[in-house]
């Protein structure tokens, strides 16, 4: 007993130890997004060619839209190679394969890209990721991998003659995770347009009966939360946020369900959820989304990390793909 004791305050010594630590970080990087310059030694931009011109997308034209992005991104694996990155070069070669499915793609820089998993233009339900910081064309697989795993799941648990889509929607510029725009709603303010006019595209795809569910992990909860007022989805849920924003579910203004959840491992838990204006600019993102203030359907997530909501075989899997489904009854509550 006195073994089991002394593990477990030693365990909470640690945690409390990188709180401090984290805390202390946030207060640096705070101090930096608004008092120090931002260094201007970046990676040098990748070259590529502009995205392939496209014709407005519908249920019939998905296969030339996705030939012409497989041939764009051949094209962008060509000109990585020739510029001397091998490790870009490969990931666009593996996107330009037959059986990857891009509704776009852009392989300039870090890159953006919108993939499809199932059949879109026949889904009844459609799920639509929405990545956090430091995704970009370089690290797209962690991103993929958890697309797959969700359609993988709904493929499975899906009522006889309910059919499935999942996009991975890496539709906009995301920050750093060790940098100033990751404090603010920058970068999310920017991609809300467009992640609006791709929800209209998919309703022209699919249909106005497709419901459509966004999963917004970590600072892609901002991007959710920006464009959410009006937005024609059935469902938002936000995993791994470090606050949206906005003070409430209600200030959202949409009719959407708003949804939210955190591991139990989750660093993102001792970020302080605070929004302060500093000099002009606002930093931080204010109420926890989990938190009973928010006002968010909250559901269990177990015990995982950051990066662990779409792990196959998770508790936040299983909820996740409850919450596409439409099964809300189903889903466990935290």
């Amino acid at each position: 007993m006195g073994l089991e004791t002394g593990t477990t305050a030693e365990r909470a010594n640690r945690r409390r130890r990188v709180g401090r630590w984290r805390r202390a970080t946030l207060a640096a990087l705070i101090t930096g997004a608004v008092v120090l310059p931002l260094s201007a030694a970046t990676r040098p931009e990748i070259p590529a060619p502009p995205p392939a011109t496209l014709a407005p997308l519908t249920a019939t034209t998905l296969d030339k839209a996705y030939a012409a992005n497989r041939a764009n991104a051949a094209a962008a694996s060509r000109m990585a190679a020739t510029h001397g990155d091998d490790k870009r070069a490969a990931a666009d070669r593996s996107m330009a394969t037959p059986s990857r499915h891009f509704l776009s793609f852009d392989g300039r820089g870090p890159g953006q890209a919108t993939e499809v998993f199932g059949d879109l233009a026949h889904a009844d339900r459609i799920a639509v990721l929405v990545p956090g910081s430091d995704t970009s064309l370089d690290t797209y697989d962690r991103f993929r991998a958890g697309a797959v795993a969700l359609q993988d799941r709904l493929t499975r648990e899906a009522p006889r003659g309910t059919r499935t889509a999942v996009v991975a929607w890496l539709g906009y510029r995301t920050p750093a995770t060790i940098s100033a725009t990751v404090l603010t709603t920058g970068r999310a303010e920017q991609a809300a347009p467009h992640l609006r006019e791709f929800v209209a595209e998919l309703r022209g795809i699919a249909g106005a009966e497709a419901r459509i569910s966004l999963l917004c992990h970590s600072y892609g909860s901002v991007v959710c939360a920006r464009a959410a007022a009006g937005l024609d989805v059935a469902d938002i849920a936000l995993v791994g946020s470090p606050g949206t924003g906005a003070d409430s579910a209600a200030a959202l203004h949409t009719r959407a369900r708003v949804w939210a959840a955190r591991g139990g491992d989750d660093w993102i838990a001792e970020v302080p959820h605070v929004s302060t204006d500093l000099f002009g600019t606002t930093v931080g993102f204010g109420t926890d989304p989990v938190s009973p203030a928010f006002g968010a359907h909250v559901f269990a997530a177990g015990s995982g990390g950051h990066s662990d909501y779409f792990r196959p075989g998770s508790v936040s899997l299983t909820n996740l793909a409850r919450i596409v489904l439409g099964e809300s009854k189903e889903v466990t509550r935290a």
